[in-house]
């Protein structure tokens, strides 16, 4: 039982265990910056266009948040104890286009494919516990504002933030052993923020990024079922860390 409980709680700081561990990653980065302030610069000129392009590659985290309906606190759904939804891993890859505003201002479109895997977590207090999957293709679009900081040596900080419009290039739901899981909308629109840094090399310009993204649109869809029917509102919560290559 004790095992039992601290497997639970594993599970339920899963995510905030996961955006340390990226943080603490982000760190021997800053101390890069600083150790190469004064070297040699590469492509001292290339933030100098006004396009540059690239692609991206993504790892990510993702997961639903969950709001309880009215119906939840019903007579016919008195059995069910919780909804928990957990963080499950995925990936994106996509291209870059960048234009530049400013001397410390860009704006940058990443068209990218992203693939996403959402669980949930039906506890009950008289039946095992159930999950549901939603596994999901987006093609997605970030719309994004880049605040640079000064260049030093070949390297250089940044901030980015902006929404992302996404579109369900294709689906599926599983539920254990039911065929009537929930339905969840083919779009959603999100609002992003990170942080990251710009690596110079002599042929090209790597960015390491750490983002956070929050969904803003209600994912559920119409269906009625006893899976949908206790949950009001599903929200997406997704932190990634990119690759960008320019």
């Amino acid at each position: 039982m004790p095992a039992t409980h601290v497997w639970d709680k594993l599970v339920v700081l899963r995510h905030k265990i996961a955006l340390a561990c990226l943080v603490l990653a982000m760190l021997p980065l800053a101390g890069k910056a600083q150790l190469f302030r004064w070297a040699r610069q590469h492509n001292p000129n290339y933030d100098e266009r006004k396009f540059t392009y690239g692609f991206s590659i993504g790892l990510h985290t993702s997961a639903y948040q969950v709001k309880y309906s009215n119906k939840f606190v019903t007579k016919p759904y008195d059995t069910v104890h919780s909804v928990q939804p957990v963080f499950s891993p995925g990936f994106s890859l996509g291209f870059l286009v960048n234009y530049k505003i400013g001397e410390f201002l860009d704006l940058r479109v990443m068209p990218k494919a992203g693939f996403y895997a959402h669980k949930l977590y039906y506890y009950f207090t008289n039946a095992p516990t159930q999950s549901q999957l939603v596994e999901t293709t987006l093609v997605e679009f970030p719309i994004l504002l880049k605040y640079k900081s000064m260049r030093r040596g070949n390297v250089r900080m940044y901030m980015v933030g902006g929404i992302t419009p996404a579109f369900e290039a294709s689906g599926k739901n599983d539920i254990g052993n039911s065929t009537a899981g929930i339905s969840i909308q083919k779009h959603n629109i999100s609002l992003d923020a990170g942080i990251g840094f710009d690596f110079y090399f002599p042929l090209f310009k790597l960015s390491q990024e750490l983002r956070f993204s929050r969904g803003v649109s209600n994912m559920l869809g119409s269906t009625h079922t006893i899976y949908q029917d206790p949950i009001s509102r599903l929200n997406t919560n997704t932190i990634s860390y990119y690759f960008i290559f320019q």
